[in-house]
């Protein structure tokens, strides 16, 4: 999502949210990750939580695999 900062910046923001603690996992895509290596200065990920109880936010800037530990889960595969 596209917003901004108070002085006109661009602020690139991807958003997660899970009803589980701040260290549950969430999944990132490949584009995703791409697009936040490419636009580091500008991205931001906000981490919404504990939706269900009582909802939290913190908000991490910079490159996705910069701020957190990414591990691969799923491959695309072609049959030869």
């Amino acid at each position: 999502m596209l917003s901004f900062e108070a002085g006109g910046q661009e602020r690139l923001v991807e958003v997660k949210t899970t009803g589980f603690g701040k260290e549950a996992p969430s999944w990132v895509s490949a584009n995703e990750l791409a697009v936040s290596r490419q636009e580091a200065r500008s991205y931001h990920l906000y981490r919404a939580f504990s939706f269900r109880k009582e909802p939290r936010l913190f908000i991490k800037s910079g490159a996705l695999d910069e701020v957190s530990r990414l591990a691969p889960e799923t491959f695309r595969a072609w049959v030869r």
